[in-house]
């Protein structure tokens, strides 16, 4: 079978990564006798369990609120989280609106079938996309209620191709979509996937409300930033780092914070030496009133504080747009109503096309478009508010998703108290 051999060479592929790649070998590390580690630690025969996985950190922030909703709604449920990468996992290991948190076992017949008996799910949510056949081939065996949470879909995707009858097949797993958009059901439908579809739209919307709704205040980001013209650029690469090095140095006036995507030491000491006149959060942190005066670029060296950035910013950039996989989450920055500006690789993502539309997201081509943006942004307050207010509807305007599949579980009595 095809698949096998896939799963076989992916697995080979894997270890070979582990040795040169971090995360890979963090990952690898993290999946040492985890079926036998689950075994031990799982002990709630008597209690529901709903099984949420995400492959990463981007999709545990679409499947939180659900999960923390279901917790409000079954107290009694049990919740165990899966994540496929190693950043997802060690980002989320401490959440503790889950029962339980685990690397999942790499697909294979053998480690599907143990997983869910182990588990024994009364309830499987999965999250936006990575379809495992064994994994869903399983649930559906089994006949486990399984929801797709903020679910997309291309034309690219196999399903849609000649060659996609595995693929066709594990959506044949999946009891209930819950998709982004119209074109998605669209493309369901075409494979004749229509009867169990619904566009509910994303999760992620009522996830950044909820984190500017609960906004905590960061006392030394405000006295860093004071009453100075402030931009904060989010999930940074290389690429876009670059694009912002003659606009930095030339506007010492203006407070930069850059919060790079990758926080390792080696990345922070690269993006310091690129710029004469930065400062790490650590070393504000130790001495900021020494420093602040002296530096007018703040680089995040740690974790878990952008979505509260956002905030400080008169206007944002959002990472990412610069590189093959595209931008970030613009969201995060969106919520606060303020200016998104990001990179032109945004095409595949639905929230970053329905932000340029509102008005509230601007894509730029290169350092000089980003210039001539900014300049204009500063020159045109009325402009610049204006673009705050569109990022902020556009936010409000698609939330509620989280609300109508709590209600479907609830209708269709997929748990019971």
């Amino acid at each position: 079978m095809f698949y096998e051999l896939f799963l076989l060479l992916y697995a080979i592929a894997f270890r070979i990564a582990a040795l040169f790649n971090t995360k890979a070998r963090i990952g690898l590390q993290g999946r040492e006798n985890i079926l036998s580690i689950i075994k031990a630690n799982h002990t709630t025969s008597s209690r529901q369990v709903v099984w949420m996985h995400c492959s990463s950190v981007g999709e545990f922030e679409q499947g939180r609120p659900l999960v923390e909703s279901l917790k409000k709604a079954y107290p009694s449920t049990f919740i165990v989280i899966t994540f496929f990468s190693a950043s997802g996992y060690e980002a989320v290991k401490n959440y503790k609106g889950a029962d339980q948190i685990y690397y999942l076992p790499f697909d294979g017949a053998y480690n599907a079938k143990k997983m869910v008996d182990i588990l024994n799910p009364s309830l499987v949510l999965w999250i936006k996309y990575e379809f495992w056949y064994h994994y869903l081939h399983e649930f559906k065996r089994r006949n486990i209620p399984v929801l797709l949470v903020s679910g997309i879909f291309r034309n690219s995707q196999p399903f849609f191709k000649w060659y996609g009858s595995l693929w066709k097949e594990m959506l044949s797993s999946i009891t209930y979509f819950f998709v982004q958009n119209e074109s998605s059901l669209k493309l369901l439908s075409s494979i004749a996937i229509n009867e169990n579809v619904v566009v509910t739209g994303d999760t992620r919307f009522d996830r950044v409300i909820e984190i500017a709704e609960k906004f905590e205040p960061i006392a030394i980001i405000e006295k860093y930033c004071e009453n100075n013209r402030v931009i904060v650029a989010g999930s940074t690469w290389e690429e876009d780092e670059t694009e912002f090095i003659h606009y930095i140095k030339a506007n010492p006036q203006i407070k930069f914070i850059i919060a790079p995507h990758e926080t390792d030491i080696g990345n922070i000491q690269q993006i310091k030496k690129r710029y004469s006149n930065a400062l790490l959060y650590t070393d504000l942190l130790q001495s900021p009133d020494n420093q602040k005066e002296l530096n007018n670029l703040l680089i995040i060296d740690n974790v878990g504080m952008l979505s509260r950035l956002y905030h400080y910013a008169n206007i944002t950039y959002v990472g990412g747009g610069f590189g093959a996989d595209g931008v970030h989450n613009v969201l995060e920055a969106a919520v606060y109503g303020k200016p998104v500006i990001f990179g032109p690789e945004y095409k595949k993502y639905v929230e970053a096309i329905g932000l340029v539309e509102s008005g509230g997201g601007i894509p730029i081509e290169n350092a000089l478009e980003l210039e001539s943006v900014l300049n204009l942004l500063w020159e045109q307050e009325e402009t610049l508010k204006t673009k705050g207010i569109a990022s902020k509807q556009f936010v409000f305007a698609n939330a509620g998703a989280s609300k109508k599949i709590i209600q479907f579980i609830q209708e269709n009595r997929l748990l019971t108290n």
